[in-house]
């Protein structure tokens, strides 16, 4: 039998071994995967849920929820994980607050007016500087969609089309919110360099 006969015959067998190689060291693997993607990717998804939340108590809820959801039922999809995380932040943080919405409205029926005020950018552990505040108070006076696409880009990182697709705009929408951003980061930030 020539070599390439016999290559053609052993290939699906090899092939077969090394997927079940590949699958049982996953499985092996899964465990510290998973762990070392949310030490690397945690902190940015946390920041990125923070301006769709109220509290850090409620993003670290989010970001949980969201990956958990995730890393279940949509690690095997096609597509960039981080969009899809990102996706699922953002639609976890927007049921969170219309839970909290209708859990206040009840509440203030029951109690005679009570309103919880929660700043949407808290005071984060290891924060003090003057800077930071002031790109803080920055970026709560954007507009949500502005800021939201800001974040999205600066601290997640993702493309313009990866945007889109978590916000369900165009990409030329989410590049012209971002030049918003920017420019309007720049206008309140700049008086304060040069004062």
């Amino acid at each position: 039998m020539p070599p390439d006969s016999l290559r053609q015959i052993l290939r699906p067998v090899t092939l077969f071994r090394k997927q079940r190689e590949t699958h049982r060291m996953e499985r092996t693997n899964e465990q510290d995967t998973w762990k070392h993607w949310i030490e690397a990717h945690g902190p940015k998804l946390l920041l990125c849920a923070r301006q769709w939340t109220r509290s850090l108590a409620d993003a670290e809820d989010v970001v949980q929820e969201a990956f958990v959801r995730y890393w279940r039922h949509q690690r095997h999809l096609p597509g960039d994980p981080q969009a899809l995380i990102v996706t699922s932040i953002r639609r976890a943080a927007i049921d969170l607050a219309r839970r909290q919405d209708r859990r206040t409205a009840r509440e203030e029926r029951a109690d005679g007016g009570l309103q919880a005020n929660d700043t949407v950018f808290e005071k984060l552990p290891g924060e003090g500087d003057e800077r930071r505040v002031e790109i803080e108070v920055a970026l709560q006076r954007l507009p949500a969609e502005q800021r939201e696409v800001l974040v999205l880009k600066v601290w997640q990182e993702l493309t313009f089309e990866q945007i889109g697709t978590a916000l369900d705009i165009s990409p030329n929408t989410a590049a012209s919110r971002y030049r918003y951003a920017l420019n309007a980061l720049r206008e309140q930030l700049e008086p304060l360099c040069h004062g």
